[in-house]
C-alpha cells in the first residue's frame, strides 16, 4: 500500500496539513474495498482528487472511471444520462442509449454535486446502491451493474434532509465512509506553498520569470479567507503572473487582486444589531402600516362620536386639540382643519332642528349606532400587533418610551396594550 507522501507526489497534492493528510489516509484505506464513499467540503477545495485516488488504488483500476457533474445535467435528462433509455421512450429518443451505470460496469462512478440530484433520480440511485439493479427510461427489463460509487457535495446534507431535498436513506447509503476536505483558510501553512507551486507552473506555461512575494504580501495571503479556496488561489496566481511586469509582488499590489481583502480570518458577527425601526421583511412593514391606520381610525371614531354628542365643533376642537394634531399633523394650515371647523372636514351632516310642536313624540336618535361602534379585529391582525409590540420591546431592550415612539403610539397606549395582551 502506498504512503501518503507518495500519493501526494503522484497526484500533485500540495500541503502538509494534518486534516488533509488524514483525508488521504482514509482514501488509501477504503480504496481496496467496494464501500461507498461521500466526499464533503466547500467548493474549490479539490474534492475530485479523492475519487481518483480511490479508483487508482482499487481492484477496479483497469476498468472505466466516469466522473459525472450532477448539477450540470438538466433534471429532465439526468435519468437518461445515468441509466440510459430505450428507443421512443421520450421525444427525441431515436435510438437505444446506454447510461453511465451500464458503461462503467466493473469500474467506478464519481457523482460530483450529488446533492443536486432530483428526488426521483435519488430513488433510482438508492436501488443501484442496495442491489445493483436499475431500469432504463422507457424499459421494464431490470438490468444489473457492478460499480463503485464515490459521491461528493459542498452542501450541508443534514439541512438538505430537513428541507426534504435529499433522501435520508440515500445519504446513509452513500456515506458509509465520509471523507472531509478542509477549506484553505484552515490550512494556513499550505497557502504559500500552493501559491508558489501555481506561480512556478504559470511561469513555465507563459515562458516568463516566476513571481515572488514580499514578506508582507505573504502575510496578507495567509490572512485572507479564500472563500473560493484552492480554485480562487490558483486564479489569483495566474492573474498576477500574467499582468504584473515587476516580478516581486508587494502587499499593496497583491491587495488589488484580492476581492474584499479587508476580510481576514477573524470571525464575523452578523445580525447582532439592528437599526431602530428596521424590519426583517416587507410583510412586517405592511402590518405596521395597518397597525398605524387602525390607530388613526379609532381616533377618528372617537372624534366623530364627540361631535355627534355635543353638536359644538369649537368646543370639541378645544377639548380634543391633542387628538386633532395627532390625526392631521402639525404642518401649517394645509394639514389642519380649515376655519377651525372640524365638522366640515369630516363632512358631517348639519344637526337636525325639530320644527314641529313640542307635544310631538320625541324623534328617534338617528346616530344611536355611533355609540355601538365596536372594533372588529381579525385574529391574525391581533397576533401581528402582539408580534410587533414584542419585537419593538426587544429592539429597545424593554424601554417602553422608545418602543412606543417606534410604533407611533403613546406610552400610555403601549402600557395598556401590554396589560391587555399580558406581555
Amino acid at each position: 500500500m502506498e504512503g501518503v507522501q507518495s500519493i501526494k507526489q503522484r497526484f500533485e497534492l500540495i500541503g502538509n496539513d494534518i486534516k488533509l493528510n488524514r483525508a488521504i489516509e482514509k482514501a488509501i484505506q477504503v480504496a481496496p474495498t467496494d464501500i461507498s464513499v461521500l466526499v464533503t467540503g466547500e467548493s474549490g477545495v479539490g474534492k475530485e482528487a479523492v475519487p481518483k485516488i480511490i479508483h487508482s488504488l482499487s481492484h477496479r483500476k483497469h476498468a472505466k472511471y466516469i466522473a459525472v457533474n450532477c448539477g450540470a445535467i438538466p433534471e429532465g435528462t439526468i435519468d437518461s444520462e445515468l441509466f440510459g433509455h430505450e428507443k421512443g421512450a421520450f421525444t427525441g429518443a431515436t435510438q437505444t442509449r446506454s447510461g453511465y451505470f451500464e458503461v462503467a460496469d466493473g469500474g467506478t462512478i464519481f457523482l460530483d454535486e450529488v446533492g443536486e440530484l432530483p428526488l426521483t433520480t435519488q430513488v433510482r440511485l438508492l436501488r443501484v446502491l442496495e442491489n445493483g439493479e436499475f431500469l432504463k427510461v422507457g424499459s421494464s427489463q431490470v438490468q444489473k451493474t457492478d460499480v463503485r460509487i464515490v459521491a461528493a457535495t459542498n452542501i450541508n446534507m443534514f439541512e438538505a434532509i430537513e428541507k426534504e431535498k435529499f433522501r435520508e436513506d440515500l445519504y446513509y447509503r452513500l456515506s458509509t465512509v465520509e471523507i472531509n476536505i478542509p477549506p484553505l483558510r484552515e490550512r494556513q501553512e499550505d497557502i504559500h506553498l500552493l501559491f508558489r507551486k501555481f506561480a512556478s507552473d504559470f511561469g513555465q506555461k507563459y515562458k516568463m520569470p516566476t513571481i515572488r512575494l514580499e514578506e508582507q504580501a505573504v502575510q496578507l495571503l495567509i490572512k485572507y479567507r479564500w472563500p473560493g479556496n484552492i480554485r480562487q488561489l490558483r486564479n489569483i496566481a495566474e492573474q498576477v503572473s500574467v499582468l504584473e511586469k515587476n516580478r516581486t509582488i508587494t502587499a499593496g499590489t497583491l491587495n488589488g487582486y484580492l476581492p474584499n481583502s479587508s476580510n481576514t480570518n477573524l470571525p464575523a458577527v452578523i445580525g447582532q444589531t439592528k437599526k431602530e425601526g428596521d424590519f426583517s421583511n416587507e410583510r412586517e412593514i405592511l402590518y405596521k402600516v395597518l397597525f398605524d391606520m387602525k390607530g388613526d381610525l379609532n381616533d377618528l371614531k372617537k372624534l366623530t362620536l364627540e361631535l355627534l354628542k355635543n353638536n359644538d365643533s369649537e368646543k370639541v376642537q378645544e377639548e380634543n386639540e391633542t387628538l386633532i394634531r395627532k390625526i392631521y399633523g402639525n404642518k401649517d394650515e394645509e394639514a389642519r382643519p380649515q376655519e377651525n371647523n372640524v365638522a366640515e372636514v369630516l363632512h358631517l351632516p348639519e344637526p337636525i332642528v325639530e320644527t314641529t310642536s313640542t307635544a310631538a313624540q320625541p324623534q328617534e336618535d338617528r346616530y344611536h349606532f355611533a355609540e355601538e361602534i365596536q372594533e372588529e379585529e381579525t385574529l391574525s391582525l391581533q397576533e401581528k400587533e402582539i408580534e410587533l409590540i414584542k419585537k419593538s420591546l426587544e429592539r429597545n431592550r424593554g424601554k417602553r418610551k422608545a418602543a412606543a415612539s417606534e410604533l407611533g403610539i403613546s406610552e400610555r397606549t403601549l402600557y395598556r396594550k401590554i396589560k391587555q395582551y399580558d406581555l
